[in-house]
């Protein structure tokens, strides 16, 4: 499939197109990047001192440079920002930044000529991926200039498994290095493309992973026999939240015509808070989610480069500002990474109860035979420890601050750097909802016989069974928990319904 970008794009687009889909420009969008280009030129012409474009950038901003040295400058700036270090980022990572910068350069107020973005349109339609550090960004300029190097023939590529220099990559597909234009340099590695495209990604993983929570709270729910009058929409509307009144719907529905419920009813006069509970968190994280994704669109919808052009050829204008400081994107992620870590956090909770036997009511550790089998005992400290790391990385990363260039840029709002670790937080979290989900599914064993499952949860048990057995101590879990985890990974809930 194709995205067809009109005006501009949102996150789930993004999060499409760095999953394989194509992108295409309407007719409108080309003519305003044309537009734009054209007033480039025309500030070019003019020799008015611009920002990137006639000077130097960051700390010298007030060095003027020739029009003979222009061409040079935009080149320059790539090969010295590509400073980035560590393992390289995921192909869809990559997909999703080349797709934000495109969706950037489409508002036609930076002032790139077409090709630059033709090249990274065939970059996508080819899947050739710039390899790119993952470390290094207090913003966005190392990732972004190690993806622009493939352009002018730099840098590494990846493309059909096969790692590249930059000129034999562009080769393979057809293309040739580029020599880049006034400004077109500062452009390439300015704006928050690489948290935005990064962000989309991390909100299209945390919806997903948010109605995953769902199923698998009620599948531990019902094993364990928990009283769920509490959890009702009945009783949460008079604590009502968007996100909470959601989670108590998901609950019921799934819960809807279980025996095991129906038979524990009244058994206990409360439950522990990681089961009561389960609206209140699980919706936090919702609204949490809701105004994130929101600041993310709102991030696509906004142009970030500096300076922005405007006006036309005629009566060109340049505008410094502070457009790609991504303070609204920096604090959403690290919103979500809190709430994440609370869903983590009550997760293992959860967990815990089914498998402690001073609360379970179920065998030790869900061992088939308690002393000879351990059982769950290790698989909950792993849980554990993925849950204190998620502890840690809720720390935000927005509060971080920093200097660079020489006192120019005085203030960091680290948007990448909060995203970056959402993301980690994700991956432990899916760990951890696997965790639980198996230890769930040994617990519907073990009451087998006392009543019939819901037919909701009875579908996810049978989903968990299809890629584990039940366990006896007969294997290691890895398998098992990878496998779960990448059910969660790479597919929706309601695909499995």
């Amino acid at each position: 499939m194709t995205v067809l970008l009109k005006d501009t794009l949102a996150w789930p687009h993004v999060a499409r197109i760095a999953h394989g889909e194509m992108l295409e420009l309407a007719p409108n969008v080309w003519a305003r990047v044309e537009e734009a280009g054209a007033i480039v030129d025309a500030i070019v012409e003019s020799g008015v001192r611009a920002y990137g474009i006639t000077t130097g950038v960051g700390a010298l901003a007030d060095r003027v440079v020739t029009r003979e040295q222009q061409a040079a400058l935009s080149r320059h700036i790539v090969l010295s920002h590509a400073a980035g270090v560590g393992p390289a980022l995921p192909k869809p990572e990559v997909r999703a930044i080349i797709a934000a910068q495109i969706n950037n350069f489409a508002h036609g107020k930076s002032g790139v000529r077409p090709d630059i973005i033709r090249y990274y349109l065939r970059f996508l339609e080819t899947g050739l991926t710039p390899v790119t550090p993952s470390r290094g960004s207090v913003g966005y300029l190392t990732h972004n200039a190690a993806i622009a190097l493939v352009l002018i023939g730099e840098g590494k590529a990846e493309l059909n498994g096969e790692i590249l220099d930059g000129r034999t990559a562009l080769a393979k597909i057809g293309l040739t290095p580029l020599t880049l234009r006034a400004k077109e340099g500062l452009s390439l590695v300015n704006g928050s493309a690489c948290a935005t495209g990064l962000s989309s990604l991390a909100v299209f993983r945390m919806v997903r992973l948010l109605d995953w929570a769902d199923a698998i709270a009620a599948l531990t729910l019902e094993a364990g026999g928990a009283q769920i009058d509490a959890l009702s929409e009945f009783a949460v509307s008079v604590r009502p939240s968007p996100g909470s009144l959601e989670v108590a719907r998901k609950i019921e529905t799934s819960l809807a015509g279980s025996q095991l419920i129906a038979a524990a009813k009244g058994r206990r006069t409360q439950d522990a808070l990681s089961l009561r509970a389960i609206p209140h968190v699980h919706g936090a994280a919702r609204d949490v989610f809701n105004a994130a994704a929101g600041v993310v669109n709102q991030e696509l919808a906004s142009v970030t480069d500096n300076p922005f052009v405007s006006g036309t050829p005629d009566q060109p204008h340049v505008q410094s500002e502070a457009h790609a400081v991504a303070p609204h994107l920096a604090q959403a992620m690290d919103s979500l990474a809190i709430a994440l870590a609370q869903l983590s956090i009550m997760s293992e909770r959860r967990l815990d109860r089914l498998v402690n036997p001073l609360v379970s009511g179920l065998p030790a550790f869900l061992a088939q035979d308690a002393g000879a089998h351990s059982g769950f005992m290790i698989a909950q400290y792993t849980a554990a420890g993925l849950a204190n790391e998620n502890r840690r990385l809720a720390m935000p990363a927005s509060v971080d601050g920093g200097v660079t260039s020489a006192l120019q840029e005085d203030f960091l709002a680290n948007p990448t750097p909060a995203v970056n670790k959402l993301l980690a937080a994700i991956d432990n979290a899916e760990y951890i909802f696997a965790i639980e989900l198996l230890a769930a599914a040994q617990a519907q064993d073990v009451v087998t016989g006392q009543g019939e499952r819901a037919a909701e949860t009875d579908r996810l048990y049978r989903e968990v069974r299809e890629k584990a057995a039940v366990y006896a101590d007969d294997r290691p879990l890895t398998p098992d928990i990878e496998a779960l985890r990448a059910m969660l990974h790479a597919s929706d809930w309601s695909e499995h319904r």
